[in-house]
């Protein structure tokens, strides 16, 4: 985001919080996962942006929206003391998965992905991929259908 920042492809706008309850997990490699069951889970807090279409290009790489890891889909939040609501879009774990996903860390989500979360996280190139193809989406199948 820093990178976009100084590109002048999008602007900080603040901490925002969902205004309905999602689930919030921690995948394979603690990789933070919105998952787009609205109803369940917490109200979630985050950063909200404004950003350009060539930095949105950007984003939906870097979230893997072509290879079916996230999925760009509307939203609702609320600054956190509930005076400003806006419409945007998040980045909300891929509809294959999305279910299991919540199942496997037994339905319960967070409020949001802090820095114990994050320091959990293993940058891509660090990620050891098991699955045949190589590919990281089927790494996230393999952690759900075992021990991984």
């Amino acid at each position: 985001m820093h990178d976009l920042i100084s590109q002048n492809d999008d602007v900080y706008l603040g901490p925002f919080i969902t205004q309905q309850p999602y689930p919030l997990v921690c995948g394979l490699h603690g990789d933070p996962y919105l998952i787009n069951l609205a109803g369940l889970g917490n109200r979630v807090k985050g950063e909200l942006y404004s950003v350009m279409s060539r930095g949105l290009v950007r984003l939906d790489e870097l979230e893997g929206t072509s290879i079916t890891h996230y999925d760009r889909r509307p939203i609702q939040v609320q600054s956190e003391d509930g005076a400003v609501s806006k419409d945007g879009e998040a980045y909300f774990a891929n509809s294959r998965f999305r279910v299991r996903l919540w199942e496997k860390k037994g339905k319960v989500g967070m409020s949001e992905y802090s820095q114990a979360e994050g320091r959990e996280y293993v940058r891509i190139v660090d990620r050891v991929i098991k699955s045949k193809s190589g590919s990281y989406v089927d790494d996230i199948a393999l952690f759900l259908s075992s021990s991984y």
